[in-house]
């Protein structure tokens, strides 16, 4: 078992968001990458609880995005 989320960028909004996720009830944007990690790190665990999830530390979360390369460069 392990969750999955995968966050995208909206380029007409200016945010990532979260567009799909096997976490019950999770959503969410934000104006960077690391705002949106920052976001997951308190939405994750409140919206497993909420929905009975098992909340196990050892499952593993992966987060999957795309990027392009200017958007790599512009984070530096």
């Amino acid at each position: 078992m392990h969750y999955e989320i995968r966050v995208e960028w909206d380029v007409e909004a200016g945010v990532w968001y979260i567009e799909s996720s096997n976490v019950p009830g999770l959503v969410g944007e934000a104006a960077t990458l690391e705002g949106m990690i920052a976001l997951l790190h308190v939405r994750v665990p409140e919206m497993l609880e909420e929905n009975g999830c098992p909340r196990d530390d050892s499952i593993p979360v992966r987060l999957l995005t795309t990027a392009h390369l200017a958007q790599i460069r512009n984070a530096a």
